[in-house]
């Protein structure tokens, strides 16, 4: 699970520093994508604002023809977990919607992903994103200097499994990021403790645990992107990038100054 060979990349503190103009540009570009997320929006709608923000701010969007990826934001809804495409789907009232967003500010990288509920929704489905945001943050809280990579991958998985009978889905994991989008190391959303790289200062890592309602079992859609669940229960994502800091974990795409 945790590969010796591969380096982890070690930044400057000015390195982290533009990694957080990054992050700012993300979080940004996010706050802008939910603001107008409502009933009767096109997918294909938030991902111009997303590109407007962007460009507005003189970023290079990350994921943007990644691996030939045809837009600017991840917008997954209900049953699709991650990577959906945007476009003509129309949402609606008490959709369950991800956004992922990655961005590029002088080589360096931010990635972060929030999940809403479109007007009002469920209270199962409030849980459902509550639990996965708590998540997150459990595990960003580990991001800390001589911890071990698998801390956070646990303290992800406590905050899920005392929540109640959710699915943690297993093939799509967090990563390493910075002068590359996605880098070593792979962060798993579960394990056990004490496993892994010791964390150093000036490590960063995307965290983004993807939790179900039901089976952790996914699949691929037919557009060679889209992940949805087996059993189309609803799922959730949420993600952060976090430096690994002397001070402690410093959250790169939070709008505010966040250090845990």
């Amino acid at each position: 699970m945790f590969s010796r060979r591969q380096q982890i990349e070690i930044k400057s503190g000015d390195q982290l520093q533009l990694m957080r103009q990054a992050g700012l540009v993300v979080a940004r570009t996010l706050q802008q994508v939910v603001g107008v997320a409502a009933h009767g929006v096109t997918t294909g709608e938030l991902n111009e604002v997303a590109h407007d923000s962007l460009r507005e701010q003189g970023a290079t969007p990350s994921f943007l023809g990644y691996h030939g990826f045809p837009a600017v934001i991840c917008t997954s809804v209900n049953d699709e977990v991650v990577h959906g495409i945007p476009g003509t789907r129309i949402l609606e009232e008490g959709d369950l919607l991800s956004v992922d967003c990655g961005a590029i500010v002088d080589g360096w990288h931010g990635d972060a992903a929030v999940s809403l509920i479109v007007g009002t929704g469920s209270a199962a489905v409030a849980e459902l994103s509550s639990v996965t945001e708590r998540a997150l943050w459990a595990g960003l809280g580990m991001a800390r200097v001589g911890a071990r990579l698998s801390d956070i991958s646990h303290a992800i998985e406590e905050v899920v499994r005392a929540a109640g009978p959710f699915g943690i889905v297993e093939e799509y994991v967090g990563h390493g990021i910075g002068s590359s989008m996605h880098m070593s190391p792979s962060i798993p959303n579960f394990g056990s403790p004490g496993r892994g790289p010791v964390l150093r200062p000036g490590m960063a890592l995307a965290v983004e645990p993807m939790v179900t309602m039901g089976s952790a079992d996914v699949g691929v859609l037919s557009d060679g992107w889209t992940v949805v669940t087996e059993d189309h229960r609803w799922a959730a994502h949420w993600e952060h990038t976090v430096a690994v800091t002397e001070e402690g974990p410093w959250v790169l795409t939070a709008l505010d100054e966040v250090r845990l």
